[in-house]
């Protein structure tokens, strides 16, 4: 029997939820404020966050911008599909990393290679971007209409079966 040991190991108990919940809502509220809301110590939750963080289940803090409000309003989801084998998809991923329109490049199963998520200022905006990616393989190209759900927070305590295929 083989066994490996994880690095970094951080137990999930009902406190680190919390935090993880409480910094998905707001990352920047003051440790002092987390503590009372998940009932612990300044220094106590500040230790608690320092573990996360370094066990790499907290991976980083940012802005959440609005990229319609900036002047890009047309959301696009394309699907890449490149031929051949690993050193055309690596190529593919130098190429999609230097495409600023692009926010996610999701490598994936099934027929396509990639499904691309990107925002364009413009349908000319759009034909170029699809023309640069057309370069690297078959692509296929839907609007964002809307989007209903948008789930930024993780929240696997309620998901069923959560753990149970771990």
């Amino acid at each position: 029997m083989t066994h490996r040991t994880v690095p970094n190991v951080v137990e999930l108990d009902a406190i680190a939820w919390k935090i993880l919940e409480n910094l998905q809502q707001n990352a920047r509220q003051p440790f002092a404020e987390l503590g009372r809301k998940v009932g612990l110590s300044t220094p106590a939750v500040a230790e608690r966050v320092r573990r996360l963080e370094e066990a790499g289940i907290i991976t980083g803090y940012h802005a959440a911008v609005d990229v319609a409000k900036l002047g890009v309003p047309i959301r696009v989801l394309v699907r890449l599909t490149i031929p051949g084998g690993d050193l055309q998809v690596s190529r593919a991923v130098a190429a999609i990393k230097e495409l600023p329109e692009i926010s996610k490049c999701h490598r994936i199963t099934g027929a396509e290679s990639f499904i691309i998520e990107a925002d364009v200022v413009s349908i000319r905006h759009l034909e170029a971007l699809i023309d640069r990616l057309s370069a690297l393989g078959a692509t296929s190209t839907s609007t964002v209409l809307s989007s209903p759900v948008q789930r930024r927070e993780y929240r696997a305590r309620q998901i069923e079966g959560f753990g149970k295929y771990a």
